[in-house]
């Protein structure tokens, strides 16, 4: 597989990004780069290596949920920036 500019701008788009002319002809270059590094990465023999699941041995201490400090409503409306009498108000996020 081969980086060019159509595909840099498809990435780019994806991504929110957008690149002048120099930078993404370095892009592109830095893209092959790694497809090439990549390529040679899957000329080596790893069919007797053991794949890793785990990065250590260690195992997790896991305890109960408690709760410990509980807090009425009011105060945790108390430190909101905007709040009326029952709820957090926050900015709209959705669009229609």
């Amino acid at each position: 597989m081969k980086i060019d500019n159509t595909t840099v701008d498809k990435i780019a788009h994806l991504a929110r990004l957008e690149f002048e002319n120099e930078a993404k002809e370095q892009i592109v270059k830095d893209m092959n780069n790694m497809l090439s590094f990549i390529e040679k990465l899957n000329e080596l023999d790893t069919s007797n290596v053991v794949p890793l699941i785990y990065m250590s041995d260690e195992v997790n201490n896991m305890r109960e949920d408690e709760v410990k400090n509980e807090i009425t409503q009011h105060e945790g409306l108390k430190n909101a920036p905007k709040h009326d009498s029952d709820y957090i108000k926050v900015p709209k996020v959705i669009n229609k």
